[in-house]
């Protein structure tokens, strides 16, 4: 078990970060607000989990031992398997999964592609008093967009490799997004929405 790394960011890729770890280039699958915390050539330190299987060895990297904890835990629902479970991550913080289950909150869990209705509903049931209570505070709803996420999104891109202007275009486009969203953005999603903007203007 790999229960965290700890070395120099080497490269960036929208879905994976390889970081150097005493002289071998650790790949770490990550989600896309786990990436925004990383920047090129800089130190970085993940959780992470091993998952294996017959024909891999596959490392999954998180911000902190609680989001590893999560992804761990959500893999024991049937029918989840790693990739399943980091895209639910993707899409929601780990409180924002407590608060899903505990409410009940189908379309909450539906926001996650390759999770159904009925998939949903299944979830909700195995989860029910399983993942505890939120540990931080929830935004409060209709709060003010801060610029945080501006700056945040934009080192990002900029980590990923992504020009100046690339990244001041891609933030722009998706400021509607951002502001439409109630209480404080998520980055990670923004990334993602970032990311794909970029690729289409290629």
């Amino acid at each position: 078990m790999i229960a965290f790394v700890s070395g120099t960011v080497a490269a960036l890729a929208p879905d994976a970060a390889v970081v150097e770890v005493g002289g071998v280039g650790m790949a770490i699958q990550c989600t896309p607000n786990t990436l925004s915390t990383l920047r090129l050539g800089k130190p970085a330190k993940l959780a992470t989990s091993l998952v294996v299987r017959e024909d891999s060895l596959t490392l999954y990297g998180f911000v902190d031992d609680d989001e590893r904890q999560i992804f761990e835990l959500l893999q024991t629902a049937t029918g989840v398997g790693p990739r399943l479970a980091q895209a639910m991550l993707a899409v929601h913080t780990p409180d924002a999964l407590r608060r899903a289950v505990a409410a009940g909150d189908e379309k909450a869990l539906m926001a996650v592609p390759g999770i159904g209705k009925k998939g949903a509903q299944k979830l909700l049931l195995e989860f029910k008093d399983r993942l505890g209570a939120p540990v931080g505070s929830a935004p409060a709803i209709g709060a003010p967009v801060t610029s945080g996420w501006r700056d945040q999104l934009h080192a990002a891109l900029i980590g990923l490799g992504y020009a100046t202007r690339e990244a001041d275009e891609a933030v722009a486009a998706v400021a509607p997004q951002a502001e439409a969203a109630e209480g404080a953005p998520q980055v990670g999603q923004l990334l993602k929405a970032a990311l794909q903007t970029l690729n289409r203007a290629r």
